[in-house]
């Protein structure tokens, strides 16, 4: 099984391009969202953790957001309480998938958190910056402070393009992601 990273910046359209690829897609912020609503074991986790805090089930991101811009250390604390369960469902959705011809990783993380192995083929997604931003202040849950914050937890934009085996420049036009990520494609599987 082929395993494809996506990189890139918060906005760049890495979600979007890794669907264009026709194979399974690990999605870690779906993943995280589902977490966030489901998992009681880790609601309980993270309310021992901040017992200050008035949290509910389901978990909502906001709470969270108000955790890590009072302190931004908390953010670790967290992480260490979603991402071991992150890495479970990760674990599944590989041995789920081990039968495929290949699997795309959408994880924000995966070069800083070391989830990429020797052989993976990493996609960088290039965005230009005002186009980014537009997308951004349209989701209705972006804050600029929280934004800082996560932004700064990430190698910067210039080693995550130096790491990578591929660079898709989105222009966030249908066509031109779909043939970038074809010619990738051809080049993975060498048609």
């Amino acid at each position: 099984m082929i395993r494809i990273g996506i990189v890139g910046n918060i906005g760049s359209g890495k979600s979007y391009v890794a669907k264009q690829f026709g194979f399974p897609v690990f999605n870690a912020d779906e993943e995280v969202r589902k977490i966030y609503k489901r998992n009681r074991k880790c609601f309980k986790k993270l309310k021992k953790i901040f017992p200050n805090h008035k949290f509910s089930f389901p978990i909502k991101k906001k709470e969270l957001s108000q955790i890590i811009l009072k302190n931004k250390f908390n953010i670790n604390k967290i992480n260490r309480v979603v991402h071991p369960e992150v890495r479970l469902n990760l674990n599944k959705f590989l041995k789920k998938n081990r039968n495929k011809k290949a699997v795309v990783l959408d994880i924000p993380l995966l070069l800083e958190n070391k989830i990429n192995k020797k052989k993976d083929f990493i996609v960088y997604v290039e965005g230009k910056k005002n186009e980014i931003n537009k997308r951004l202040r349209r989701r209705n849950n972006f804050n600029t402070s929280l934004f800082k914050k996560l932004y700064k937890l990430q190698l910067s934009l210039e080693i995550k393009k130096k790491k990578s085996n591929f660079i898709i420049k989105n222009n966030f036009k249908t066509l031109s992601a779909k043939k970038n990520v074809k010619i990738i494609k051809n080049k993975i599987f060498k048609k």
